[in-house]
């Protein structure tokens, strides 16, 4: 048995049995932090920040909220709302941190993407967080379910139907998905669950890995320098902080952040005391009535660019039809940015302006996936269709042939000494 002094205070006998202060070195005053980045590299701390939001003000929510089909419209729109003292607070900040997640993840994305951040070591720490991505997006969609409006309903018959293209299974998940033939109040106590404890569990451990994945390869910078962490470690360590070109994670690092964080909240409760209504489709605020389509049913904001990947495709292809053409499309959406280290065949690790036809291949893809955007939102009707479609192809070929088709030049170059 292990012999135990007299602890000098708290945190001495919580090391004692815990190794507090060693956990503490590992994870935060000995790990160092490249200098030379920018507030673009706090994305993630606000992501944890709006995930902590999401999680307290929906513990409020789960309170007084009723996942029953006869009730679940009620308990949200009036009971929360208009009965419960600030309910109306919780609510918007649980609605606008919902859609500032899906910001501030898309501008994490593709910092990362700009910066060549998802190669040479840090892989794994890519595949964590497009993991975080896919699971976030499933979280945010049975969340859109839960207050039962016109769009709630709809847009969960739609995307659950999508399932039964899938072949000999289809018809059966589908139904397993429900559990009804249709969508309805086994749906909705299935999403809640998912909602409420099975995704945020998932998430909480992605986050956990997340972090983790990116204690081996460290940060990336913004000039793409490869730095001997130990070494200007060692020089901060002794006295040589200008020098140095790293700084520890706390408290110096985390200041920054806090900064950012402080700056950003600032422009949240904005949004969630005056414009929380960018937040919530206006079709949602009506009941949901299996008898009464929406003339047009579309996604929250943040999956627009992929539900118009999935009906883009409006043709045939010999005995293929359009509509498995456009779910085989759609799910390859969902999927293709966790492959994007390995479509990336350059081994070039610098900032997209230093990369010339990389970084006329990352703003054709930006501007791409705003175009699927914007009419993801619109009716597919005369030139949407094909303004549309035409986004749908272009989008797939900048990942999957110009992509690799560049960046296999860039190494070409590389290794002949062009670059």
């Amino acid at each position: 048995m292990a012999t135990f002094n007299k602890s000098e205070g708290l945190m001495d006998w919580l090391d004692k049995r815990l190794g507090v202060n060693k956990f503490l070195k590992v994870m935060m005053t000995e790990y160092w932090i490249p200098k030379n980045i920018n507030f673009l590299w706090a994305m993630g701390v606000l992501l944890l920040t709006l995930f902590t939001l999401l999680v307290v003000s929906g513990l409020f929510l789960l309170m007084y909220y009723k996942p029953d089909t006869d009730y679940a419209f009620n308990s949200v729109n009036f009971t929360i709302m208009k009965e419960v003292e600030f309910g109306w607070l919780w609510r918007h900040i649980h609605a606008v941190a919902a859609s500032m997640v899906f910001v501030i993840i898309y501008i994490h994305m593709f910092v990362a993407i700009y910066y060549g951040s998802y190669k040479q070591g840090r892989e794994m720490v890519w595949i964590g967080g497009m993991l975080l991505f896919v699971v976030f997006s499933a979280e945010a969609f049975s969340g859109y379910m839960l207050p039962w409006g016109q769009m709630s309903y709809w847009a969960a018959t739609v995307i659950t139907n999508l399932f039964g293209g899938i072949p000999f299974i289809g018809d059966d998940l589908v139904e397993w998905i429900r559990g009804n033939y249709v969508v309805a109040d086994a749906t909705l106590t299935r999403f809640f669950m998912l909602h409420v404890v099975l995704l945020p569990v998932v998430i909480m451990l992605l986050i956990a890995f997340h972090f983790y994945s990116l204690r081996f390869p460290h940060v990336n910078n913004q000039d793409g320098e490869e730095i001997n962490f130990e070494e200007e470690a060692k020089k901060y360590e002794e006295g040589k902080k200008a020098e140095s070109k790293v700084i520890p994670f706390w408290p110096v690092f985390m200041s920054k952040d806090i900064f950012v964080i402080c700056v950003f909240m600032m422009l949240f409760f904005y949004l969630v005391c005056y414009h929380f209504d960018f937040a919530m489709d206006p079709v949602n605020f009506d009941p949901a009535d299996s008898l009464k389509t929406p003339t047009h049913i579309y996604p929250e904001w943040y999956f627009l660019w992929s539900y118009e990947v999935l009906r883009g495709f409006f043709f045939n292809v010999g005995p293929i039809k359009a509509s498995d053409i456009g779910l085989a499309a759609f799910g390859v959406a969902q999927v293709v940015f966790l492959l994007l280290p390995w479509l990336d065949r350059s081994p070039v690790v610098k900032p997209a302006h230093k990369r010339k036809a990389y970084f006329v291949w990352f703003w054709l893809l930006i501007i791409d996936l705003i175009v699927l955007t914007v009419y993801g939102k619109l009716p597919p009707e005369g030139i949407n269709t094909y303004i549309g479609c035409v986004a749908s192809i272009g989008f797939l070929f900048l990942i999957f042939v110009a992509l690799p088709y560049i960046t296999i030049k860039e190494r070409k170059a590389a290794q002949g000494g062009g670059l």
